[in-house]
C-alpha cells in the first residue's frame, strides 16, 4: 500500500488520503466488490488519525466509489449487481418503475477516432476505437438506440462474442473483463430528428423526434474511457435526474 507518487502538500490531509486510496483502486490493489482495510488499519498505514481517514472514505462513499455496509465494512463499488447495472440510466417510463432492462447488440466495429471524439477521449485523432451499437429495451419495449466508442487499447480482445456473453451490458463488462470501472459521467441533452438508420432499427416513423444524450464516462483519476450517444424514444419515457444542493 506504499504510495507510488508524491501527493501535493497544499491539499488538505484528508484529500491526500483520498487520492492515495483512489490510486490503490486504480492500480487494482482493491478490486470492485472487495472490501478495503478498516479505517483503523488505513490510519496506521498512512500515519494519520482515524478521523482523517473517515473523512476521505466518507467522500469516496458519497461519490459512489466506495460502499459502506453496516457491520460488514467498506467495499469497492461494482457494476456487477443487477441493482447497479442501471446506475447511470436516466431514462424511465412515464408510468410505473423499470421492471426489466435488456440490451441487444447491433454491431461492433473497429474504426478510427475522428477529431471531436478523440478530443473528448483524450487520444490522438485517428487512434483505433471500438464502436459498439446496441438497443436498450425497458420493460420489453425498445426505447434507446446507443452508439458507444471506447479506445481499443483499453479493451483488447473486445468483440461481438464478448458482448453477447455479457448480455451487452457495457459497464459491468468493462469492469469484470477489462478492469475498467466507470465512476463518473457528464451528459449533454438535445432534441433531434432520428435518421433513417435509427428509425429502421427502432421501428419508428421517419424523422421521429428523439432525445439525444451525449455522454463522456470516466474511470478513476478523471480519465475519459467512453464516448456514448444515446437516442431515446420519449413517447412513453422521459429523462429523470435528482438534484441536491
Amino acid at each position: 500500500m506504499k504510495p507510488d507518487v508524491p501527493v501535493p502538500a497544499f491539499q488538505p490531509l484528508y484529500r491526500q488520503i483520498k487520492l492515495l486510496i483512489t490510486e490503490g483502486l486504480e492500480n487494482g490493489r482493491w478490486k470492485p466488490g472487495e472490501s478495503i482495510p478498516s479505517e483503523q488499519e488505513l490510519a496506521r498505514h498512512f500515519n494519520v488519525s482515524q478521523g482523517t481517514v473517515r473523512k476521505a472514505v466518507n467522500e469516496l462513499a458519497q461519490e459512489n466509489v466506495l460502499v459502506r455496509h453496516q457491520g460488514r465494512g467498506t467495499f469497492v463499488a461494482t457494476h456487477a449487481t443487477e441493482r447497479t447495472q442501471a446506475a447511470f440510466l436516466r431514462i424511465v417510463p412515464d408510468v410505473g418503475p423499470i421492471e426489466s432492462l435488456s440490451a441487444e447488440l447491433v454491431d461492433c466495429r473497429r474504426i478510427k477516432a475522428d477529431a471531436a471524439g478523440a478530443r473528448l477521449l483524450d487520444i490522438p485523432t485517428g487512434s483505433p476505437v471500438l464502436r459498439i451499437r446496441r438497443v436498450l429495451a425497458i420493460n420489453g419495449r425498445k426505447v434507446i438506440f446507443e452508439e458507444a466508442r471506447v479506445p481499443a487499447g483499453l479493451f483488447p480482445g473486445l468483440d461481438s462474442e464478448t458482448l453477447h456473453s455479457h448480455g451487452c451490458m457495457l459497464y459491468s463488462m468493462y469492469e469484470s473483463v477489462f478492469h475498467v470501472r466507470i465512476v463518473a459521467a457528464e451528459e449533454k441533452l438535445k432534441a433531434v430528428a432520428a435518421d433513417a438508420d435509427i428509425t429502421s432499427i427502432m421501428g419508428l416513423p421517419t424523422a421521429s423526434p428523439v432525445l439525444l444524450t451525449e455522454r463522456v464516462a470516466y474511470t478513476y483519476g478523471r480519465r475519459p474511457v467512453e464516448l456514448r450517444r444515446s437516442y431515446c424514444d420519449c413517447s412513453e419515457h422521459h429523462y429523470y435526474a435528482a438534484i441536491t444542493s
